[in-house]
């Protein structure tokens, strides 16, 4: 588990864990689902796309993060672009989406579909 001191990997938001619960009782398959698989990769115009899946196990470096009853693995190669990200579900009148609230994250695209994130070492502030 990666860790820094008073820094979760990834927080949620009432409304991100009450639509990871709705995703995961909805799901199907053989096997149950774990929880909700975040990462990140690259694409799109600004760089880099966040990926979601269905999880139905954690692999060796994942980040298994359970809160308000829901369960999302972050993966392993996306730690250091999510630390300290907080993700929240909206709802408005013509979209429902998970919103990345990413300390890391330096810029996105007009459409919103891709971002540019630099890696927690690489922002950090030096000391």
């Amino acid at each position: 588990m990666f860790s820094i001191p008073g820094l979760k990997v990834v927080s949620l938001t009432d409304a991100a864990a009450a639509r990871i619960r709705e995703i995961m009782a909805q799901s199907d398959g053989a096997e149950p689902a774990l929880g909700l698989r975040v990462g990140v990769k690259k694409g799109g115009c600004a760089g880099m796309e966040y990926t979601f899946e269905i999880a139905r196990e954690a692999a060796k470096g994942d980040e298994v993060v359970t809160e308000k009853g829901a369960t999302v693995i972050v993966d392993g190669k996306a730690v250091l672009f999510l630390l300290g990200t907080e993700l929240d579900f909206r709802t408005d009148r013509f979209s429902s989406t998970f919103v990345f609230n990413n300390p890391n994250q330096v810029s996105a695209c007009g459409c919103g579909e891709s971002v540019e994130i630099k890696p927690r070492a690489e922002s950090a502030p030096a000391h």
